[in-house]
Order: structure tokens, then C-alpha cells, then sequence
């Protein structure tokens, strides 16, 4: 039963498979081209240590683009306007900065609560 149910998930979100997960693939890519995002950006430092930590363990022109790009999408967003057509094009929404570290401080949590240490830092929530 946990194999077929996986086996389920595993198509369902998958965009190559399953054209509802594609459409919305595209939905989203549309949308974050708008806005000039990538899908990384969306993750939030103050919700989750984990990304807290790989942001930081990240080099600093990584975080100082991510956090220019986070800030020309809360303008544009205020002024009710969209990047242009020209610079759309040239957006990459899932070109991915951040999952490598994440699955890096991911697997050295769980390595870490596997053998009883403490945490590195707390899980406590703002």
C-alpha cells in the first residue's frame, strides 16, 4: 500500500507526467517571471532554521541577489506592474541556488538527531 501510494505521489507531481502538475509548473514560472523570482526565493528564513542556516552557509553574492531580487518584485508588486516582456525572457525561476545546502544542513540535522547530539540551534518560531 505505501509503495503504491508513493509510487502515486511520485506522478502526481510530476510535471513530465502528469499535465496538471505541468500546468501548474507553468503557472507558477509565469508568475515568477513576472516579478523577475526564482522559486528559491520564496522560501522564508524566519519559518524555517534550516533555510536560516543555508542561506548563511551560502556565498554572500548569492544571498545580496536573492535579496535584490526579493526586493525589485516588492516594488514592482507595489507600483501594480510587471517586468518587461525583454527582461522576462531572460528570467530563470527554477534555476535552483539554495537546495543543495538545504539538503546539506537537512542531512546534518538528521545525522545529528540520529546519534543524540543537540540541535545546532533551536526550532523555535518567531
Amino acid at each position: 500500500m505505501t509503495s503504491m501510494l508513493s509510487a502515486f505521489s511520485q506522478w502526481f507531481v510530476n510535471p513530465r507526467r502528469n499535465p496538471l502538475a505541468r500546468i501548474h509548473m507553468l503557472t507558477v514560472s509565469s508568475r515568477l517571471r513576472k516579478f523577475g523570482l526564482r522559486y528559491d526565493d520564496l522560501y522564508d528564513p524566519y519559518f524555517d532554521l534550516d533555510i536560516k542556516e543555508a542561506l548563511a552557509r551560502l556565498p554572500q553574492e548569492v544571498v545580496d541577489a536573492r535579496i535584490q531580487r526579493l526586493k525589485r518584485a516588492m516594488d514592482l508588486s507595489m507600483k501594480h506592474q510587471y517586468l518587461t516582456d525583454e527582461l522576462q525572457a531572460l528570467q530563470t525561476p527554477f534555476k535552483s541556488y539554495l537546495s543543495d545546502m538545504l539538503a546539506l544542513v537537512k542531512k546534518e540535522a538528521a545525522e545529528r538527531k540520529a546519534l543524540g547530539a543537540l540541535p545546532i540551534y533551536e526550532r523555535t518560531l518567531p
